[in-house]
Formats: structure tokens, sequence, C-alpha cells
């Protein structure tokens, strides 16, 4: 059976369109039997042998790279390539131990950036084996009322029937056998932003993004209901054979661009002073050659070979970090925008509420319990198929009216008008044992206002007038002031030969009452929202629900609330007036998901980084929108699709621990750039003048790279520093301004030592004549005052006594500088050209060293008070 359904099969191209076009245009009964599946669809037997032979339902994007690739990935960089192509040259040139050095840095680089990313993969997969996309899939003898089932989106097989509805991700490729009100967001896969009506019948398409009936994976559904069969599953898909194409460039953050422009902005700085230390050195000396190694080498000093793993390191370091507190993080330049991050936008269920909704009052209109209302709502709940909010479930958790009312015995579903954000309703139409149709609708009280006119209580009926109407909205008002949420309970009674029924037979409704829902506010959310206000995060509350009950919950957590703006003035405003609106409005009610994306568009305008916390249908335009994308696990497929990071716990608590990670590592990797710049800077002058007076080499090609080499292992452990804590009391940006005019203010500095170094080289000791002696002499001063600047420029405060470094990192600097120093007196000296320094040096050099770390020390705490650090 497996091999024939093997030839079946389409592999890529023309023919799997063909394949799908054909399904398009199959009857479903025809469709199915060309599958060997039925409307029961296939038994997990038959499900686990086609899966053995068409693989996971995974696309080659969403594969976990193994060892080898993620190598790989470490090691394609344009400073990797520079720098073995520079290893070429110089092995081309004869300097074998140059070459070795080199390749030795990169090795290093390579080797860290590969260790630290491994072990974030490691910690990411233990929990996103925790977070599952799941499919409801027909299995025959299934123990479900149903016969469906929830299976993991990467086990389903051609052949499986699969239930969709409102929030479901498409899994596959789908044929729909039925549907009904069914509304899919394929702009993943088209561009088409406005939602596209899917039906059921058979029809020839010219195209497979056009077919009426298939449902693609990469879309989503927005409203709506629909039974399909899989036809194409895993990179048989459209959307598998195109994935790269889909996924396309990540959008660049401004820490990116500042990174890039860095690390091209010290490669043009390379190409400049390479060819002029070879031209004076060549010009002045007249060995060509040596002149040629000794600029190789230069450019191999200026080059930030480091930054590539300091970057990788630092992001998977902060993402190991709050891992810990189980927190996915889909992509690691996230960890990055949440220490940029000022304004976190959130809806407020779940989030400054418990997400535990109890219902509490079932109302008539006059404000009477009424039993009725609750029989209505039940029924509604029971028989709709889109996706149960935690309304449906609270209504549900009444059991006894399960027993009583007897739904799936004495009533019939006939049909289902889906909910949507713009009518805010859900209706079900019912068939009773004994009498008409009947229409049950619940959903937003002003719109089941609008669309009734009668009224019932247990008293009788009536007409609805103004009189009623404002005194129903005077109570819910009442409701929402204490903090209800509120939901309007209506119905209608329809003939029994009605068959077709759409959104204009919800009119002339008969409105029952209202039922009151409780969602107490979270006692972690106060304190949660205080601590980031702390470190500078602005809360703002994005949300569906209505202005009362959302003012009420901010006033129980403690959030300000001077005005709240509503979706219809977010909708009328201009761009400009949503930019002012958005800055200075706290709270933002009943938005509907395209409003909430213009929201976070305003606050960008105004220069602010946003995140933006969500769990719902609703929520997945913010998501995208926003520059980290946060939601939860138990999120809607839609949600955790467009998340950058997943939290398995719903607390702003632990977003406060993300936004300090992000700090730390952006903190970290500011203090490698201007390292790397000062040092660089510095270094400029010095070899510069050097190569000009000099009748030798200042330093030899060998000890120069050797110099590099060290000074990047020492440089190894700042992603473990720690970081002071006024760094993180506030969002952090990339500022290359600032970065400029530090190099400028501390560079120069480490110029005046080296040329006392020369003097003390050349008048003290006769090194002139000796040009082992200067260059070794040289080479320790080079090193041990780019080691100890490390220790000044990492903080604001006073290095050693007010802010200490990381253990790791004191112990690397120690290392490095004992390495350094202790060289020139060690056996294998001569393979790197030193020569024993005499007893006098080491005191000069600890007055240099000493002077030099009180000289930064000064001139950075200057630039502090001028600039800030």
């Amino acid at each position: 059976m497996n091999r024939q359904f093997a030839a079946m099969r389409l592999p890529t191209g023309r023919r799997r369109d063909d394949a799908l076009l054909r399904a398009a245009e199959t009857s479903s009964e025809e469709l199915l039997a060309r599958l060997r599946t039925t409307r029961n669809g296939l038994s997990a037997r038959e499900a686990a042998l086609r899966l053995r032979h068409v693989g996971l339902n995974r696309i080659a994007r969403e594969r976990r790279p193994n060892m080898l690739r993620e190598l790989a990935g470490r090691a394609k960089n344009p400073l990797n390539a520079l720098l073995l192509s520079l290893a070429l040259a110089s092995y081309a040139l004869g300097d074998v131990r140059a070459a070795i050095v080199i390749a030795a840095m990169v090795a290093l680089s390579v080797g860290l950036a590969f260790v630290q990313e491994h072990r974030s993969n490691e910690a990411a997969a233990k929990l996103q084996a925790m977070v599952r996309t799941h499919a409801s899939v027909r299995r025959p003898g299934a123990h479900t009322a149903d016969g469906f089932v929830e299976e993991p989106v990467e086990r389903l097989a051609p052949g499986d029937i699969l239930r969709l509805s409102a929030g479901d991700m498409i899994p596959a490729d789908l044929r729909l056998i039925d549907a009904k009100d069914l509304f899919v967001n394929q702009s993943a896969l088209t561009g088409e932003s406005m939602p596209v009506e899917k039906t059921a019948q058979p029809a020839p398409a010219r195209d497979p993004f056009e077919a009426k009936n298939l449902a693609l994976m990469g879309a989503n559904v927005v409203s709506g209901y629909a039974t399909a069969v899989v036809v194409e599953t895993g990179r048989r898909t459209l959307f598998g054979a195109m994935a790269d194409e889909i996924a396309g460039p990540r959008v660049e953050t401004s820490f990116d661009r500042g990174v890039t422009r860095f690390t091209l902005l010290m490669i043009a700085f390379m190409t400049v002073m390479a060819p002029a230390v070879f031209v004076i050195n060549g010009a002045t000396k007249g060995d060509w050659l040596q002149a040629m190694l000794f600029a190789v080498s230069v450019a191999v000093g200026l080059t930030p070979e480091m930054l590539p793993m300091i970057v990788t390191v630092n992001l998977a370091k902060g993402a190991i970090a709050i891992s810990r507190k189980k927190v996915i993080v889909k992509r690691l330049n996230a960890i990055q925008n949440f220490g940029a991050m000022d304004v976190l936008c959130t809806d407020k269920t779940g989030t400054l509420t418990q997400d535990r909704i109890i219902l509490k009052r079932c109302l008539d209109i006059f404000g009477e319990d009424s039993a009725r209302v609750l029989e209505l709502a039940f029924l509604n709940s029971h028989f709709q198929s889109g996706l149960k909010n935690l309304l449906d479930r609270a209504v549900l958790e009444h059991h006894e009216l399960a027993h009583a009312l007897r739904p799936d015995h004495a009533f019939e579903k006939i049909d289902e008008i889906p909910f949507d954000f713009e009518r805010r309703r859900l209706s079900v139409v019912v068939r009773r044992d004994d009498g008409p149709h009947l229409l049950i609708c619940k959903g937003a009280v002003e719109e089941l206002f609008a669309a009734s006119s009668r009224y019932e209580t247990e008293s009788g009926c009536g007409a609805l007038d103004a009189a009623h109407l404002d005194a129903a909205r005077r109570e819910t008002d009442e409701l929402n002031g204490d903090g209800f949420r509120v939901v309007a309970v209506a119905y209608k009674e329809l003939p029994q030969e009605q068959a077709v029924f759409s959104t204009a037979d919800e009119r002339e409704l008969i409105l029952v009452g209202y039922i009151a829902f409780l969602d107490p506010p979270k006692d972690s959310a106060a304190g949660a929202i205080a601590a980031l206000a702390g470190a500078g995060v602005a809360v703002k509350i994005l949300t569906g629900d209505n202005d009362a009950v959302t003012r009420k919950v901010c006033k129980d957590v403690g959030l300000a609330v001077d005005r709240v703006a509503l979706g219809a003035e977010v909708e009328q405003a201009s761009d400009a007036e949503l930019d002012a609106l958005a800055e200075k409005t706290v709270v933002f009610a009943k938005l509907s998901p395209p409003q909430k994306a213009r929201v976070i568009d305003a606050l960008h305008r105004g220069g602010h980084v946003v995140g933006y916390l969500g769990d719902g249908i609703n929520d997945g335009p913010a998501l995208k929108a926003a520059d980290v994308g946060i939601s939860v696990d138990t999120a809607v497929d839609i949600a955790k699709e467009s998340a950058d990071i997943i939290l398995l716990e719903k607390s702003l608590s632990v977003l406060g621990d993300g936004v300090l990670e992000g700090r730390k590592v952006f903190a970290n990797i500011v203090k490698y750039i201007k390292m790397g710049a000062s040092s660089n800077f510095g270094n400029m002058f010095s070899v510069l003048g050097a190569s000009a007076f000099l009748p030798f080499l200042p330093m030899t090609p060998i000890q120069v790279l050797t110099n590099n080499l060290l000074y990047d292992i020492s440089q190894s452990a700042i992603p473990t520093d720690t970081v002071d804590a006024e760094y993180l009391a506030a969002p952090r940006r990339w500022d290359i301004d600032n970065i400029a005019k530090f190099v400028l203010c501390i560079g120069p500095i480490s110029s005046i030592f080296d040329y006392a170094t020369f003097g003390l080289m050349i008048f003290a000791f006769g090194a002139l004549a000796d040009p082992a002696l200067f260059q070794t002499g040289w080479f320790v001063e080079s090193l041990l005052t780019q080691t100890l600047v490390i220790h000044v420029i990492r903080t604001a405060r006073m290095p050693f006594l007010q802010s200490r470094a990381s253990d790791a990192l004191m112990l690397t600097t120690l290392v490095v500088c004992l390495v350094g120093a202790s060289l020139p007196f060690t056996p294998i000296a001569g393979v790197f050209g030193f020569t024993p320094l005499p007893p006098l040096y080491w005191p000069a050099i600890f007055g240099f060293l000493f002077c030099y770390a009180m000289l930064a020390q000064l001139a950075k705490s200057w630039f502090a008070r001028r600039w800030g650090m």
C-alpha cells in the first residue's frame, strides 16, 4: 500500500503545483479516494507508515542544524575570510609562523562562539520541546465526541483529516472539504494584506494561491471553521519550497547597523593604514618583503576579529540566562532589543490579571438574576466550533447545565456564524425536537444592543426602547466599573425550512440579558509594573476589552490612567494625530488587531523601541509590528509563530529579567568595541611614528601577531563581565557618535606612553643599536597597557575599588599579563625574536602603567560627566 502511495507523490516544482491544482478541481470524494483516505481520517498506524515514507512535516529552516552546520555558520563571516586571506598571504610570503598565529586567532573566535551558541541552542531546544504547535486531527476510534484529537503538526501525514478554526496556523497544504465563513490570511505567501474567503467547492484555478478551496502552509485562519484533507507536507509544500524566499533577510535593527558600521569603519581604517605602513617601512628600511609582512601583521591587528565572537557569545549567554527562567528565545537578536526597549505594550488579560476568568453574574436587562441567560450562553459556547476562549470555558464549567439541557441529545447544531472583529459576536443555529430553529447570539454589549429590537425576562417580553437601553447601559457600566467583563446574550427563532444562514439573520434579535465575568488582578502585577518603570520601560495597555473594565484593572495594579483612547478614535486619527496620542496615552481599549499594530507603528515613529506581549488571535499583527514580539506557550498558533520570545509563564516579572539581560549584553558588546577602537586609534600614531624614525621595524610581524593573539585571549572573557547597576537602570541604544567621541578622547593616551617607552628603550638602554631589545620592550609595554585599560574602560566607576570585573575577566587579563611579561625570559623567546629585558625596565614600565591608568581614568571620568558612558 505504501509503495502505491509513494507512486502518487509528486516531488517538486511544476509537478507540485499541478498536484495542488488537480486537487482544487477534483471533487472531495474523488480526492479522498486518490489520497487513500476517508472523511473519518487515517488510523494512527497508517499515519505512522506514511510518515515513515514522507518524513516529518517540517520545512528546511525549521530543522535544527547539526554541530557541523553550527560550526560552519560561525565560520562564515567576512572578518574570518579577511583574516584567513591574510594568513594565506603570510604563508605565501614565507612567514609560516605568522600564518599559524593568524589561523589561531580565527580558531579562537570561531571556537568560543560555537561553544556558547551550541549551549544556547541546547537550552532552547529543551524548552522548545515544551512548546509544540498542535492540529486537530480526526482518528478512527478516538475517545472523543467528535473523533478529533490533538496531534503535533510535525506528525501530520498526507491523507489526514484536519479541523480548522480561528487562530490556527495552516500546518500543511490542504484541500478544504467543508467550510463555513472561512477567512484566511495568506499575506506571508502572497503579500495580500486582506484576508481571503475560502470555500470547499471544487473549481479550476490557474495558480494554487488563487484556488478558493486550497489552504496553504504558512497562512492562518482569521475567522470561520473548516474541515480539510492534507495533500502535501514538509518540504513538498509550496511554503517548504519557497521557505528561504519567504523568510527573506531579517530587518536590521539599529544595533545590527551600528555593529556593521563599526566593522566596516575598522576595515576601511585598515585598508588605509596597512598600505601606509608598508610604504613608510619599505622606503625607510629598504626591505620590502619585511615591510609587506609587517603591514600584513598591522592589518591583522587593526581587524576587529573578535567582534563576531563577542556579539554571538553575549547574545547566547543572555539566552541561556533567561532560559533558566523558562523563557524561549526564538531569535537571539531579540535579547539585545530587550535592553533597548523603552515601551512595553501588552494586553490586559493574563498579564495584569490572573487569566482565571470566573462567571459571577447572569442578569436580565433589569439587573435581576436569570437562569435563561445562562442556558442560552451555555448552548452557544457548547456548539460553537471556533476557538473556545476563557469566557467560553468559564460558561462551560457549569456542568450541571450539561445534565439539565442534554445539548447533544435535545438539540442538533444546524449552522454557525463565526466570530469576527468587526461584528464582535458569534451565533450558532440549533434545532430543537419540539420547535423552530433557534439562533443564539453572544457578543459585545454595544453590538448586541444595536442588533436587538425586543427584550425577554421571566415576566414576559416587550419592545426595546431608548429607556430600556439606557438602563441596561447604566447597569453594564456599573459592572464594568467594578472590573466585570460583560457579554450580552440574545436569540431569535427562525423557520424550520430555512437552510442557509448568514450575518443578515443577526437582526431583530430578542435580548435576554448579559453574563458578567471577573478576572482578578495578579498580586505580582503592581510590583512588576513598578520594576519596569524603574528600569525606564513604560507599560501601555492595548486591549480589545472595554474602557471601564480596563480602567478598573489598571487602578488595582497601580497603573496611572489619565484617559483611555478607544479604537474609534485611533481609526479616525491621522498618523500625526496618532503619534501624539500614542505618546501621552497609557491605555487603549476596544482596539481591533490592525489598530493595535497602528499604535505600535506610531510609537516607532516617536523613536521608541517597542515590545508587545500577546497570546490571542488579535495579537498577530501587533507581535509582528513590535521590535520584540513576546507570546506564551498557551497562545494560539499565529501568536507563537509571530513572536520572537515565548514565555512558559505569562508574567511581567520575567520580562524585567529579560530587559536587564538585554542591557548586560549590550554593555559588554560596547565594552569590546570601545576597547578595540581606542587601542587601534592609539596604535595608529605609535606605529606610524615609530616606522618613520626607526631604522628597523618597531616590532617584527610575529611579535605583532602574538601581541594581538594574547590581547584577544584577554578579551575573550568580556561576555562574563559584570555590569554596573547604574548602566542597567535605563534603556540602552546604539550611539556611534558617543563611541567616536570616546575613541578620540581615550585612544591617543596610549600613544603618549608608547612614545615614553620608545624614549626609555633608546636613551636609557641604547636599544637603537639593539632592535630585538627595542621590539621586546615595546611588545611588553603595549600588551600590558592594552590589557590594563580593559579594567578602566569597562566601567564608569573607579576600577578595582568601586567596580570589579568578573572573576573570569580578572583571570584572563592576569594570565595574559604574566605570559606577556615572562615570554622574553622563556626558552622559546628566540622563536619570537625576544631578548631578556634589563632589571631597570620594570620599575619604569610599572610607573608608566600607573600614570597611564590614572590619566585614562581622569579622561574617562571627564568624558562620562560630559557625554555619559
